[in-house]
């Protein structure tokens, strides 16, 4: 399971570290793609085989099914770990999620995400402010806070 917020700068090579507790759990192998919201979303290889198979699922015959798979495995990239523990960010995957200098790496429990630090300070600041309203619409149990 991925969890935590980490503050961390992408080079001019479009070099990126990624937690040490992140990396045995990404493995030697992993996928890169575009995310929701203007981020990454990085998976293990047996997650990212098993979201394959759920959107292989998905009716082709609807146009929203077929743009989403397009541009979701078109942007895709098998990632590997440099000696520094560095991944390469694929330049059209950087200038998706407007990665330049300063960016954010989240652990999303099954996922991990990239994000350039602004995007996320907007993102969290609009989200926090309707926290409560999203778990009430969500999320159906307790969780007794």
């Amino acid at each position: 399971m991925f969890l935590g917020e980490y503050q961390h700068t992408i080079d001019e090579k479009g070099r990126i570290t990624i937690p040490a507790k992140f990396r045995e759990a990404l493995g030697a192998e992993f996928v890169v793609t575009r995310g929701l919201d203007s981020c990454l979303f990085v998976y293990p290889m047996d997650e990212w085989k098993s979201l394959e198979q759920r959107l292989k699922s998905l009716p082709m015959m609807k146009s929203d099914a077929r743009a989403f798979a397009r541009l979701f495995f078109s942007g895709a990239s098998v990632c590997e770990w440099d000696r520094q523990g560095r991944i390469n960010v694929p330049a059209h995957l950087r200038e998706y999620a407007r990665l330049e200098k300063d960016c954010v790496v989240i652990g999303v429990s099954n996922r991990v995400e990239i994000w350039d630090k602004a995007t996320w300070e907007s993102y969290t600041a609009g989200a926090q402010a309707s926290f409560g309203e999203i778990a009430e619409k969500l999320v159906d149990f307790d969780f007794n806070f």
